[in-house]
């Protein structure tokens, strides 16, 4: 596990933005500020975006649960498309948990997957003065009898780039790994370690984030000033100043600004605990509902401003918070299923099972404004069944006292109802 650095809520809310959450304000710049969506988002698009915030945030507190004094930097939007692509491949008992933990539970599988589609087609081109990016790849072990359903269904409604790959080529996960560093704009490398025998598929989501504010900071007034960690330690850092009109929101638990970036369609949104509260206490406080309430509270007001500057990577396998979720079948070798990836009457040498769901992200702050990015694999693997011995083509049988060794007889078998059947 990788981790380093400052802790900010505002990273995670960063991500959100990108799922639909739009600032509000008026700026000078020209062509001036975004005031909305370029169209109202259909009940479904809302819906996938509440379900996915519910998601998000759940997700979140689950892995802040486990940070014990470390970052947490996550990006909910890639763990959602990638579970939502693998979602098309479960059946069963799988399905119904997955769709529970996505809390997709209200849609159909055709309304979500339509909603994946337009959502993502709308955020990729909403706002020009910010550059974010999402792709969608499945990669599948040469000769694995993938569903075609499946593929069309991935490559319709999430773009995805669909390869048979050999698995076996010791160059396999590069090739992976490549196609991640090329649409995170070589800020995540090496998502795949390796690729195990029993591994026959990735779905993989990557997300790249780049956006100058829309009133950048001044360089000349960021200097080192001092943060008090979690234990009460002081360490210096290279704080940003601001000072002017921000959104701001003031409440019991905590202060709190959203930073615009571009033509305001996407924020940052950070939120500092006030004396008395701490980190724990605005996670324990925070749900999709909570977080939509304090969205909508901000507004413009003279503040003065003073942001770390802060460059942090971190990787995490997200398999027991999502089994903490009520994912469970899908990691279970023997319950899993998973039936929906493999063409109708194909025979697999075991079941097949989610191995692993793993994310990486990077984000790096400053004056200017943020980049970010993130890549999610879900690696699906077949379990190793016990050997089977089937006597169906020509072999060797001996009769012997085992306690002697003893061999009694022995024979060549060519053809079994050769003589007399």
């Amino acid at each position: 596990m990788k981790r380093t650095g400052f802790t900010p809520i505002g990273v995670f809310a960063a991500s959100l933005a990108t799922a639909g959450l739009t600032a509000c304000g008026t700026t000078p710049a020209d062509p001036g500020p975004l005031q909305s969506l370029p169209r109202d988002l259909t009940a479904s698009e809302s819906e996938l975006v509440r379900s996915g915030n519910a998601f998000g945030l759940a997700l979140f507190r689950e892995l802040a649960a486990e940070r014990g004094g470390e970052n947490v930097i996550a990006s909910p939007l890639s763990a959602y498309m990638a579970l939502g692509m693998t979602l098309n491949g479960a059946g069963g008992t799988t399905l119904e948990e997955m769709k529970q933990v996505l809390h997709l539970s209200d849609l159909t599988e055709e309304a979500a997957n339509e909603s994946f589609l337009s959502l993502i087609t709308l955020l990729r081109g909403l706002d020009s003065y910010v550059d974010f990016e999402i792709a969608n790849s499945v990669w599948y072990r040469s000769g694995f009898p993938a569903s075609q359903e499946f593929v069309d269904s991935s490559g319709h409604y999430f773009d995805a780039v669909v390869n048979a790959l050999d698995f076996a080529d010791p160059g396999s996960p590069g090739t992976i790994n490549g196609w991640v560093e090329e649409q995170t704009n070589g800020k995540i490398t090496e998502l795949i370690d390796q690729i195990d025998p029993m591994d026959v598929m990735f779905l993989i989501n990557a997300i790249y984030f780049k956006g100058d504010w829309e009133r950048p900071f001044d360089r000349d007034r960021t200097r080192t000033e001092s943060f008090t960690l979690g234990d009460g330690a002081l360490v210096g850092v290279p704080m940003m100043q601001g000072d002017g009109d921000f959104l701001h929101l003031e409440t019991e638990l905590f202060q709190g600004v959203d930073l615009r970036y571009g033509r305001s369609a996407f924020s940052m949104t950070v939120l500092v605990p006030n004396p008395g509260h701490d980190l724990d206490d605005l996670i324990a406080a925070l749900d999709a509902e909570t977080w939509a309430t304090w969205v909508e509270g901000f507004a413009e007001h003279r503040i003065m401003l003073g942001l770390p500057r802060f460059r942090l990577e971190w990787e995490e396998t997200l398999n027991n918070p999502l089994q903490a979720m009520g994912m469970v079948d899908a990691f279970d070798p023997v319950r899993a299923d998973f039936s929906r990836l493999v063409e109708q009457g194909a025979v697999l040498p075991g079941n097949l099972y989610v191995t692993e769901v793993k994310q990486k992200t990077f984000i790096d702050v400053n004056e200017e404004g943020t980049e970010a990015a993130a890549a999610t694999s879900v690696g699906v693997g077949v379990t190793s069944l016990p050997p089977m011995v089937r006597a169906d083509r020509p072999f060797l049988f001996a009769i012997r006292e085992r306690f002697s060794g003893t061999v009694l007889f022995i024979g060549a078998v060519e053809n079994p109802i050769a003589d007399g059947e």
